[in-house]
């Protein structure tokens, strides 16, 4: 049986795992979030572009068209 001292160091054992455990998957979302705004900044950088193109109707090697299937 454990006595009151060994509970606590064993609940004070786990709550250092836990909190360590909560930092890496915190950092590793803060890590994705960086990743997905700088995505859809290219993404955004992108369609802006296609959007340029589409609307230059310059010479046919410029153009983008729309394949007939669509």
């Amino acid at each position: 049986m454990m006595n009151s001292s060994d509970a606590i160091e064993d609940l004070q054992i786990r709550l250092a795992h836990l909190e360590a455990g909560l930092q890496q998957v915190s950092d590793e979302v803060a890590r994705q979030q960086q990743l997905i705004d700088r995505l859809t900044l290219r993404n955004q950088q992108l369609q802006e572009r296609v959007g340029e193109l589409q609307g230059e109707g310059g010479d046919a090697a410029t153009r983008v068209e729309i394949p007939p299937h669509y």
